[in-house]
């Protein structure tokens, strides 16, 4: 089989097409000094050739500019539109070159953009070390900033989401000229729906910025949404124009079998990162994988977790597992 094979059997997918066999991939986040540089090129090309995946996504820990502390609403005045080359995006653009000069025509790879809210959650409050999501809708201290600054000025959050966005737009078409084949847009709405005050308020503040990131990527062959968290409203993001959709549908839902009878793009997904991954056997993964392609039926999908792992507690006798189940489907 030859290296080129990884392409066409998700390209078979994101066609509509039964593959060979379903491709599979996984994800995390690396260690600090694997986020930039060639450390990170080679944590990534260990990654993707230990497992041998069939696509590749690229992380992007290096951060977003960020002019001051915000700690008012009126520090947002500060965020100015970015070009998309400052110091920040263009680790991640050096990364993507690199890989591309090692992976390209062998497999797929979408790299990693948080969108404008969850960046804007990040320069108010950072989260200490990334990692696998915390699924519960617990307000954290970012939430309760942005929550007094919405209810003080939401034009000025507005403006500031709309000005990330503007800069993520352009980094997000400089991703692909340096390599990558598309983007793995992470979205979220519970972190603001589900706050009894702001109902409504992703349709208003958020979603027209998600389209804006994906319309400037619109050529690419491989873009990726990933919703995170315990979606909301699902249905909508089903609607994104992109190529594969990606979430919890264990631990989140909706489940494979329901989402694909609404969800348009490519379905990726089947196997829990938070609870068999870390914590089931081999023999428990393997049957995770199992399952989705009997959720699945006649829908070619691909196979891989409801979001990030931890890898120091997955064992990688796991992550082979589910590799193997997926080969030999």
């Amino acid at each position: 089989m030859s290296t080129s094979d990884h392409i066409e059997r998700v390209s078979a997918v994101l066609e509509g097409r039964q593959p060979d066999r379903p491709p599979v991939s996984f994800w995390h986040h690396f260690d600090t000094h694997q986020r930039c540089g060639p450390a990170a090129v080679q944590a990534h090309l260990d990654h993707v050739r230990t497992y041998d995946l069939d696509f590749l996504k690229v992380m992007n820990d290096n951060g977003y500019p960020k002019p001051c502390e915000l700690t008012s609403v009126r520090d947002l005045e500060a965020l100015q539109p970015q070009s998309g080359d400052e110091p920040e995006f263009a680790r991640q653009l050096e990364l993507l070159e690199a890989l591309s000069g090692e992976l390209s025509g062998h497999v797929l790879m979408a790299t990693t953009l948080f969108n404008a809210w969850a960046t804007l959650r990040k320069l108010i409050k950072p989260k200490p070390k990334p990692g696998p999501p915390d699924l519960t809708v617990v307000q954290t201290e970012a939430d309760r900033i942005l929550a007094e600054f919405l209810a003080e000025d939401i034009e000025a959050v507005a403006r500031a989401v709309r000005v990330i966005a503007e800069s993520l737009t352009r980094f997000a078409a400089r991703c692909v000229q340096a390599g990558a084949d598309g983007i793995f847009l992470s979205v979220r709405d519970d972190w603001l729906d589900s706050d009894p005050d702001t109902p409504g308020s992703y349709d208003e503040l958020v979603r027209p910025t998600d389209l804006q990131i994906l319309d400037a990527v619109a050529d690419a062959r491989f873009n990726m949404l990933h919703v995170c968290g315990r979606p909301l409203n699902f249905a909508a993001f089903a609607e994104y124009p992109v190529h594969v959709i990606n979430w919890a549908d264990r631990a989140a839902g909706p489940s494979i079998a329901d989402a694909i009878k609404t969800t348009t793009p490519a379905i990726c997904g089947g196997v829990d990162n938070l609870a068999e991954l870390p914590n089931g056997t081999a023999q428990q993964v393997a049957a995770q994988v199992r399952d989705a392609l009997a959720q699945a039926g006649e829908r070619p999908i691909l196979i891989g977790p409801g979001c990030t792992f931890d890898p120091q507690v997955v064992r990688p006798e796991n992550l082979h597992a589910m590799c193997e189940a997926a080969r030999s489907a």
